[in-house]
């Protein structure tokens, strides 16, 4: 898969915009969702997700403090510490990688998730030339999913 095609692109997608609906009650909305190049776009609170098997790359959940603690709160969480929001975003990047796992197969085997703060660059080297960065935003907070994968046969 040199390329993610449309529908490979909409597992993603509808994965954190379901996400967002089933857990706080109101979807998230779709901003734009384009390849990538140059500097990948990240915000404070990043989870990232490892792939290997048959695929390899990785998929990171990056959002605003105010969307992570945003999302606590509508989760009925009063404790929006820094473990607390680096959690969320830990979870929100697991789940989408559970759902890829489900349109991809057992072929595509995932890590436990990582959580970073801070605007560090979660891809060190990333698989494809151009990974798909999806921005979506929730509640007028920002967030980014990035998918960087490949076929590896």
């Amino acid at each position: 898969m040199a390329d993610i095609n449309e529908t490979d692109a909409r597992v993603f997608i509808e994965s954190v915009t379901h996400y967002f609906e089933q857990i706080t009650g109101h979807a998230a909305e779709i901003r734009t969702a384009y390849l990538a190049s140059n500097k990948l776009p990240q915000f404070e609170y990043t989870g990232l997700i490892d792939f290997s098997g048959q695929f390899r790359g990785s998929v990171y959940f990056s959002a605003t403090s105010m969307m992570a603690a945003r999302m606590l709160l509508a989760m009925r969480e009063s404790d929006t510490s820094n473990s607390n929001l680096l959690d969320i975003v830990g979870e929100v990047a697991n789940t989408i990688a559970g759902n890829a796992r489900k349109h991809f197969g057992a072929g595509l085997e995932i890590s436990t998730p990582t959580t970073s703060f801070g605007n560090r660059v979660a891809l060190t080297s990333p698989t494809r030339a151009r990974p798909f960065a999806i921005e979506l935003q929730w509640q007028q907070s920002e967030a980014v999913v990035v998918v960087d994968l490949e076929n590896n046969i």
